[in-house]
């Protein structure tokens, strides 16, 4: 038996990157280089609508210097906090999912306890990675806290007790689970949680950078109707072919580049790369896959979901004390502002060497490039 507390969920914040600008034809190397070089420290988040001023580099060293103490002085990996009463993490907004009301059930805070997680979904934005979480909710072995914490981003000087005060309780043999994507482009995000648990699982769910890219910038685009095109945004100079690497919705989908910041700490063994595109046309057999690969009986299996054509994703099936399915909220599913194919075409071109590298570091073939191919030869017809 699970008990879940609130699921409100908050939406997905922009981050904000220092980079150059670099033309289609750069390599995987030379944009490393430019974009290390563009801003000392590499900072990919700034947040300027946090209430208080960011951490400077020494308050970031001595919080780091008392994690690593914490985790020294721990007697044990669920030792109690009772004097600590944290306060929940700010949000500007609150999405509030539609299974909120169905995966609560009668229990008390102290049922069980509270661990730091075993398991954490780090990206992408954009990429899948709620309706992950969501599906993973079904099995009665996994527990996951329902907003994102981003301790890791933006909380980290707050202290593993008060991210620990977070997770919801578990019974032994139950795995305890967070998402926020935007951990898996945060410079010191990796450091930082293998600093925590060198053995944690990492869950990264990706999709063709492209469509992400598009689906970023359709978020965005609900909440700022004002903000330019797509097309505008994307290039510097559309004519002399100058893609702005710069803008957070491209510099996401450079996922070769995210991924060597993470290698440097975990091997491969440890990551669990998920198709966003595969997770929507065969939920099930990538569910089968996650639950290998966290250790878990399969549970989740294709009984479990139904394809909602007016969303274009699966949705899980209706439990049987519920009369509605368990679909994403209204912010899933939105329709895209359509893209000159040109452009499309043109970004397909600059993601292709670094998503090249990018299978290559993975062992994975995620075909992105058979879209490239569909574009190309509907615009020949």
């Amino acid at each position: 038996m699970s008990c879940y507390n609130s699921l409100q969920f908050p939406l997905q914040e922009n981050y904000v990157f220092q980079g150059r600008l670099v033309t289609e034809d750069a390599t995987f190397v030379t944009l490393r280089e430019k974009v290390y070089s563009a801003s000392p420290g590499f900072t990919e988040l700034t947040q300027a609508v946090r209430p208080t001023s960011a951490p400077t580099v020494r308050e970031r060293d001595e919080a780091e210097q008392r994690t690593v103490e914490w985790i020294r002085t721990q007697t044990s990996p669920t030792k109690s906090a009772a004097t600590f009463h944290p306060t929940a993490p700010e949000r500007d907004h609150q999405e509030i999912s539609t299974t909120d009301s169905e995966l609560r059930v009668n229990c008390t805070s102290d049922y069980g306890e509270k661990k730091l997680p075993q398991a954490i979904i780090i990206g992408v934005k954009k990429g899948g990675t709620r309706a992950l979480l969501e599906a993973l909710r079904v099995h009665p072995d996994v527990r996951a806290v329902g907003n994102e914490p981003h301790f890791f981003d933006r909380n980290y000087e707050k202290g593993l007790d008060w991210y620990r005060d977070l997770m919801p309780s578990t019974l032994e043999g139950q795995i305890t689970m967070e998402k926020t994507p935007s951990y898996f482009v945060t410079n010191h995000a990796p450091k930082r949680i293998h600093s925590m648990a060198k053995d944690i699982k990492l869950i990264i769910v990706v999709r063709n950078p492209v469509t992400r890219a598009i689906s970023d910038y359709t978020q965005t685009l609900s909440k700022k109707p004002e903000i330019p095109t797509f097309e505008v945004l994307a290039f510097k100079n559309r004519t002399l072919g100058l893609i702005d690497a710069s803008w957070s919705a491209l510099r996401i989908g450079i996922y070769a580049l995210h991924l060597e910041s993470w290698m440097q700490y975990f091997p491969l063994s440890q990551m669990h790369f998920v198709s966003g595109e595969r997770l929507i046309v065969d939920p099930a057999g990538e569910m089968a896959k996650v639950q290998d690969f966290l250790g878990l009986k399969r549970i989740v299996t294709d009984k479990h979901f139904y394809f909602n054509k007016t969303k274009g994703f699966p949705c899980l099936k209706k439990p049987e004390d519920s009369s509605t399915p368990r679909c994403l909220g209204k912010s899933k599913g939105r329709t895209h502002p359509k893209i000159d194919p040109d452009v499309i075409r043109r970004l397909h071109k600059f993601y292709k060497p670094f998503n090249m590298m990018f299978y290559q570091m993975t062992g994975q073939n995620f075909e992105w490039e058979l879209e490239e191919d569909s574009i190309s030869r509907s615009s020949q017809d």
